[in-house]
């Protein structure tokens, strides 16, 4: 998932908190041979322009789902395999994820994903048009746990507003989280947040689209909780 901050040329004054650090990592042979023959197919390079998900995806009616911060890309393309009627936009900085998952939409030949590798706040603000998404979808996302480091935490009261111009009437937002700290935090700036209303009356049960991860399940049998926030714009 995205974690840190990255650096930059910028003054710094002028540079915006992220909430990763771009630490790409080792390919795999397989993951540098997705980026390689795939991403032609199904990676959208970034660029500051407002794009048509509709003329993306080849199709126009189908429910267009924002995965911010995919890690590895696993739980996107299980999801993307089981809800073929929907079209998943993936965003994601990490190198090795990216390629990960353009070795996974190759392998189990999903047409219904498409990757932009880039900060997800720039192509929010410059790609993304205004109320053209029906699901947001960020799951376990860098926690940042000591105090002093909250303010990088992705899930803050102005990205949130800028996620809801994005979302449709009735579009949703869902977080899932493995930290109860982090939990609380995403629940009381949701709730107050006046386009959103929650679907539920506290936590939602997890949906049953939202696969578990392995890492998931190994906390679950060690007693640990996973807490999923799901929301719907008004």
């Amino acid at each position: 998932m995205n974690t840190n901050i990255i650096e930059s040329s910028e003054d710094l004054t002028q540079r915006r908190i992220r909430s990763f650090v771009l630490r790409q990592g080792r390919l795999t042979k397989g993951q540098e041979k997705a980026l390689t023959e795939s991403w032609p197919k199904f990676g959208i390079d970034y660029v500051p322009v407002q794009i048509d998900l509709s003329q993306v995806f080849g199709r126009k009616n189908s429910p267009k789902i924002l995965e911010i911060g995919f890690g590895m890309g696993e739980t996107t393309a299980k999801i993307a395999q089981s809800m073929t009627h929907s079209d998943f936009l993936g965003v994601e900085v990490h190198t090795p994820g990216v390629g990960g998952l353009l070795r996974l939409v190759e392998e189990m030949s999903l047409s219904n994903v498409r990757i932009i590798q880039h900060d997800v706040v720039d192509v929010l603000n410059h790609m993304i048009p205004d109320c053209a998404l029906d699901g947001i979808h960020i799951f376990f996302p860098d926690p940042w746990h000591k105090k002093r480091h909250h303010k990088r935490r992705l899930i803050q009261a102005e990205f949130v507003k800028l996620l809801c111009t994005k979302l449709k009437s009735g579009g949703y937002l869902h977080v899932a989280t493995d930290w109860q700290d982090y939990a609380e935090w995403v629940f009381d700036i949701l709730k107050v947040e006046p386009q959103l209303q929650n679907t539920a009356l506290d936590y939602a049960p997890k949906p049953d689209y939202r696969p578990l991860t392995k890492f998931e399940n190994r906390g679950i049998k060690l007693g640990h909780g996973v807490w999923d926030l799901l929301f719907t714009r008004k």
